[in-house]
């Protein structure tokens, strides 16, 4: 049994190791509870041995030191921690030594206001003058992360404070705020992320703190963030008497601040509030934690004062954990729409959060390897909220035996498909490379369809859905022998209809090369390595009977694309459906031979085109004799910058590469022509 001095040590380095991971790398390997409870642990023994008291210790700061990936900014007041409360009674203690240091009266009202306690990633924005100045997030407390240029692509972030009778603006007005991802934006991202075999975030505070953090503005942009302005920084030319003052000015400046906010006179109310919060939770469209109690007047705060990480003033009185142990009954491989297989527990019956769980995914084989997670085994489970289960982790001491590892299978489990399952060198996820294979039909079909590849109008979602669940589509092929008169016969489908989308299939049976090449969905294949293919081999049978030698002395294909085509290539049942769609009338057309005045020329692209799509203006770039990259260098002639364009046009400015907007590439093109 070690020592209080050595299990202090230990703690330290311990609740250090997952600071760095919760706050600095996103991947937190424990929940909030666990952490909570190993720093609970810790402040119990730093207050038994005040003699191994540390000023490096966890308990006297705040989260972990920024990272050199952003330009560091340091806070004017520090943005400090909270206490946590588990109890009801920790609640009470909190109000009893407020009152002892203000002196108050038994029944004399505190006043405070409770606020949700938002589970993201906390950030502060400086406005001057009202404009925006910067916007960091918190790091260690003192310095923190120049994120500006991503906090401006939200839009509950005003680059300009909305001016009102009053209170008027501040000359500098520092905000604090809690910056979070939807449950609905979260499940969505990690099944993204899952499909590309991409480490899965563990919970939306990761996601949110992930996306906020990226160096490239225009993937924070593309994610449903929002933000919550909670409390203030220094204030330069502004006064109020209570934290409810402040937050109702905040909202006439134009900032966001929770609608669940709510002033309440004494702890009775708050305590009425916090059972309120408990019987909402689940069905808000974000996470939440807890409850923040905050003592209202900000007199009272100022004599109140703080602690080393903490202020005296407020406590976060965090919600149980949702949790449960039970029985792995069997893994099994899911397969999704893009063919990844996902491994997923099969639960022995168990209720959670007012829910009965049978089911939770474990994402990938890297998840269930750095888990061990195995059949038999007695798991802990979260759920929050209306997220998906998840395996917390394994109860060693309670496995039975030695049960064998999970593996995943080679062939698809699907019923009627059989392909062969294959997983890329420095990926995580394993994938059924079959083109017809019946979980990933529906949305194959849709790809095949779309505007950069066979370009069928009229073919969407729900058609397509009736089309394969009726058993009228099973290949892409199979398109091509529907008539008019089947199409009427679907749900919602007039007869114009149907006729117009009839002469969109025929239409599409002579497809420019490189959208056909697109459209079969071959792994890494893009509209843009399409085109460099179809120019190169100039022909569908050329490419797919290259070998990866062939394919590699093709400029732009390295080795992951050049394997991946020959896997592709390789599969018998891919080469059916080719052989199935040439049989069906369809005739790819090698590209023309490029002409026009832009040979020599390098251009990159960046945002949203409105009169053209992404394919369509690389397709115009070549046929005029340019040629496309995907990165901004010394040698690139122009920079073609549409809406929300990413960091690619810092770099052209950096390197003083010309910049053409959309009117002025469509001039060049023109002319070229």
């Amino acid at each position: 049994m070690p020592g209080p001095e050595e299990e202090i040590a230990s703690l330290r380095r311990e609740i250090e190791r997952h600071n760095r991971l919760y706050y600095a790398e996103d991947a937190p390997e424990i929940t909030d509870a666990e952490y909570d409870a190993l720093f609970r642990r810790l402040q119990a023994l730093e207050a038994a041995h005040p003699e191994l008291r540390s000023s490096d210790s966890p308990t006297q700061h705040v989260g972990t030191a920024p990272t050199e990936r952003f330009r560091a900014v340091r806070h004017t007041l520090p943005m400090l921690s909270l206490t946590n409360a588990t109890a009801a009674e920790d609640v009470r203690e909190f109000e009893g030594r407020i009152r002892r240091i203000l002196e108050l009266a038994d029944d004399a009202p505190v006043g405070y206001v409770a606020e949700p306690k938002l589970d993201g990633l906390a950030v502060e924005l400086v406005y001057e003058r009202g404009r925006l100045l910067v916007g960091s997030t918190r790091g260690d407390g003192t310095t923190g992360e120049d994120v500006t240029l991503n906090l401006k692509t939200m839009a509950t972030v005003p680059h300009r404070l909305e001016h009102s009778a009053a209170p008027p603006i501040p000359a500098r007005l520092e905000v604090r705020g809690e910056v979070i991802l939807t449950r609905a934006g979260f499940r969505k991202l990690n099944a993204e992320r899952a499909e590309r075999g991409e480490p899965i975030f563990a919970n939306p505070r990761n996601a949110a703190a992930g996306s906020l953090r990226q160096l490239d503005p225009a993937i924070t942009a593309r994610r449903p963030l929002a933000l919550f302005c909670h409390s203030a920084g220094a204030i330069d030319g502004a006064g109020f008497a209570t934290h409810w003052d402040f937050l109702a000015a905040l909202r006439q400046w134009g900032l966001q601040t929770n609608p669940l906010n709510r002033r309440c006179p004494d702890l009775a109310a708050a305590f009425e509030q916090y059972a309120a919060l408990v019987a909402a939770r689940d069905t808000l469209p974000y996470e939440i934690d807890g409850m923040v109690l905050k003592v209202d007047d900000l007199r009272r705060q100022e004599i109140l004062g703080q602690v080393s990480r903490a202020p005296r003033w407020a406590i976060a009185y965090k919600f149980k954990p949702q949790q449960a142990e039970t029985r792995v009954l069997d893994i099994v491989a899911s397969v999704g729409r893009l063919g990844t297989l996902t491994p997923v527990a099969e639960l022995e019956p168990v209720v959670v959060g007012g829910v009965t769980v049978r089911n939770a995914s474990l994402h990938n084989m890297d998840e269930i390897m750095r888990k061990d997670v195995r059949k038999g085994d007695t798991v802990l489970i979260e759920r929050a909220g209306d997220v998906i289960p998840y395996v917390v982790r394994v109860v060693k001491e309670k496995r039975v035996g030695r049960p064998r590892r999970f593996r995943m299978p080679r062939r698809c489990p699907v019923p009627g498909c059989g392909g062969h399952v294959v997983r890329e060198e420095g990926e995580a996820a394993y994938r059924c490379i079959n083109a017809a294979c019946p979980a990933q039909l529906k949305s194959r079909i849709r790809h095949f369809a779309s505007r950069g590849a066979m370009d069928i109008d009229g073919l969407g979602e729900k058609l397509v859905d009736q089309l394969v669940e009726h058993g009228l589509v099973r290949d892409f092929a199979d398109l091509y022998r529907l008539d008019a008169t089947t199409l009427a016969a679907m749900d919602r489908m007039a007869e114009k209809s149907a006729a117009n989308l009839s002469g969109a299939i025929a239409a599409s049976r002579r497809p420019d090369l490189d959208r056909f090449l697109y459209a079969l969905g071959i792994r890494h294949v893009g509209e843009h390595l399409a085109r460099v293919l179809a120019e190169h081999f100039r022909s569908v049978d050329a490419v797919l009977a290259a070998d990866e030698t062939a394919l590699l002395e093709v400029a732009g294909i390295g080795p992951e694309v050049a394997k991946s085509v020959r896997a592709f290539a390789d599969d018998p049942k891919n080469m059916a459906v080719v052989r199935r769609l040439l049989a069906a009338g369809v005739e790819p057309q090698a590209p023309a031979p490029a002409s026009g005045g832009l040979a020599g020329k390098t251009f990159v692209l960046t945002g949203g085109l409105e009169s053209l799509t992404r394919g369509e203006a690389e397709r115009r770039i070549l046929h005029a004799g340019g040629r496309v990259a995907s990165s901004v260098g010394k040698s690139t002639s122009y920079v073609v910058v549409g809406a929300d364009p990413g960091s690619k046009l810092a770099k052209a400015r950096k390197l003083g590469v010309p910049i053409l907007d959309e009117a002025a590439f469509l001039e060049l093109l023109g002319d070229a022509s």
